[in-house]
């Protein structure tokens, strides 16, 4: 009863469900009018015309009984006005009782009724023992990847909502929501932010900028994350006090450019774990096109491990008798100076002459050209915004102001001669049809494309995408990285860089008998035993108890890691 008390009381505090109750009593109060109506009427007409005369009490429980199309025949007109009147009573039951009336009070009482029972489950606070948890500001496409990813370590997590309706709808589905407005300082308090394990700020930048002021008035120590739209508001956000600033669309145009063979620099780092670097390098142009891993004697000659092969968007295990294509990035791990070595292998390349097409003047496609230009590289730019072009004017070597879609767009700038393509458009649509467009129209160049749904991976690479990487990704990687106190490797798009620890049932096994490739598909790269790390560990390595290993593969295949050995 008191919850019941407790739950009236919460109803009528929200301003539109007391105007939606204001609106029920109305109709009510008119559905009482004709009832009081048609009584009258029973009464003079059955004394006019019919000459019967009844009481009060029994005019309207004929008139209920007739609305409500009971009909018990117990009272009945004999006259042709009495049972005209009659036949309006019952048409006006039906409409007002059978038809109206449901629909008004389950829309005006009990839709409101359900909805303040969802908002009264969620919590406006947390338990005073919470700690070393996720702190949330907004649920969104990155929050609701990354809240997947955490799921499957147990790691605890909170979103911050200020509406009560998204909130409870957030709470139907499973998530961990807090009701609160986000720059109040008494919400934080409640979500016992002093003990949080990182706080996420990733709404607009100046509400980020509010959210960290707030942050900081309740603790100076928690670690503030906050993802910015423009590289000019990350000044802003450190004075204001965030940890980590991610400019993550100015970082994914940087990574997207890091994709193109620049014809100089052969090896491009991703990432590194201890004392090893993990590298890629396209095989296009090199002698090792057309060969098998074995064939290369890669690991002999310069003491690197070739770990993964990308062909077209996939990533391949790299086994000895894996073919290498022209098309082929093959993944390599090792030390500095063996990547050193492979760049003596691979010899010098040769300077491009012609220029890299970027498609697309946004904020990344701004950020690829921009990295690109400090390579010494050539560009050319296609934007179909006027007003982007003028802003861009002395960014690319050429700029052409049309439509990419447009064949003779293409061909001014100069895609049949391009070595690299840029799609960075935030359409998926338009980046889909570009890369069959540009594939049909240059079969060899490398197609190197941003895609912003998970579910248009596998379309983009069978379009003809040599690399896809989204903005989600870059984020969930990046936030890993700072939350895990690891390296985030950028290997593309679906393919990562773990580390985890060896599970009791495989300690003292070696590798070969784990069966770890053969169950999950992962690739150890590395083996570490306290302070010592093994690199390309052999078949005949022994994974030791409390050890950990350094995997390359998919978030699926660490999954089934989890499941299988865990």
């Amino acid at each position: 009863m008191k919850f019941l008390f407790s739950q009236l009381a919460y109803l009528m505090t929200e301003k539109q469900t007391r105007k939606n109750l204001r609106a029920l009593v109305k109709y009510l109060v008119f559905v009482t009018f004709v009832i009081i109506l048609n009584t009258v009427g029973f009464l003079v007409l059955m004394e006019v015309v019919e000459g019967q005369k009844y009481s009060w009490s029994t005019s309207f429980y004929w008139t209920l009984v007739t609305m409500s199309t009971l009909g018990f025949g117990d009272i009945t007109f004999e006259s042709d006005a009495g049972r005209l009147f009659s036949v309006w009573v019952l048409l006006s039951g039906i409409v007002l009782l059978l038809i109206v009336l449901p629909f008004a009070f389950i829309r005006y009482f009990y839709v409101p009724w359900l909805e303040s029972q969802m908002r009264l489950r969620v919590l406006r606070q947390l338990p005073e023992k919470t700690r070393d948890h996720l702190i949330i500001c907004r649920y969104d496409a990155i929050a609701h990847e990354y809240i997947n990813r955490i799921r499957q370590q147990d790691v605890p997590y909170y979103v911050l909502e200020p509406d009560p309706q998204t909130a409870a709808h957030l709470h139907e589905e499973g998530v961990s929501v807090v009701l609160g407005d986000i720059d109040s300082r008494a919400t934080f308090r409640g979500l016992r932010v002093e003990k949080a394990r990182a706080v996420l700020a990733n709404a607009d930048d100046p509400t980020n900028t509010n959210v960290t002021l707030t942050v900081r008035e309740e603790s100076a120590t928690v670690p503030i994350i906050s993802i910015v739209e423009d590289e000019d508001s990350v000044a802003i956000l450190e004075v204001s006090g965030s940890t980590h600033v991610l400019p993550l669309k100015h970082q994914l145009g940087a990574q997207l450019a890091s994709r193109v063979d620049t014809g100089t620099e052969r090896v491009h780092v991703v990432g590194h774990f201890q004392n090893l670097l993990i590298a890629e390098f396209c095989v296009q142009n090199t002698t090792l096109a057309g060969r098998t891993i074995r064939e290369t004697n890669l690991r002999q000659l310069t003491g690197l491990n070739i770990v993964a092969v990308w062909l077209r968007g996939k990533l391949v295990n790299a086994g000895p008798d894996t073919m290498i294509f022209p098309q082929s990035v093959l993944v390599v791990v090792g030390t500095g100076d063996q990547l050193a070595q492979l760049e003596s292998f691979l010899g010098p390349g040769s300077t491009l002459e012609h220029p890299i097409l970027v498609i697309g003047g946004g904020k990344v496609g701004y950020s690829a050209a921009t990295a690109l230009k400090k390579h010494g590289l050539k560009v050319n730019l296609v934007e179909k915004d006027e007003n982007v072009c003028r802003v861009l004017s002395h960014m690319a070597d050429s700029l052409y102001w049309g439509d990419a879609a447009n064949r003779n767009v293409l061909t001014r700038a100069g895609l049949s001669e391009a070595s690299s393509v840029l799609l960075t458009t935030n359409n998926d649509a338009v980046n889909i049809y570009l890369t069959v467009y540009c594939r049909k129209l240059n079969p060899e160049t490398r197609i190197i494309s941003r895609i912003t749904h998970q579910r248009n991976v596998e379309a983009i690479h069978r379009a003809g995408a040599d690399f896809a990487l989204s903005y989600a990704s870059l984020a969930i990687r990046s936030l890993m990285g700072i939350v895990e106190e690891v390296e985030a490797a950028i290997l593309g798009e679906g393919a990562e860089l773990f580390q985890l620890r060896v599970p009791s049932r495989l300690a003292n096994k070696t590798l070969e008998k784990s069966q770890i490739g053969a169950k999950t598909g992962l690739n150890v790269i590395a083996i570490q035993d306290r302070d010592q790390t093994l690199s390309n560990p052999g078949a005949d390595s022994v994974l030791p108890p409390g050890g950990e290993i350094l995997v390359v593969g998919t978030a699926a295949q660490r999954l089934a890691f989890q499941k299988a050995f865990s």
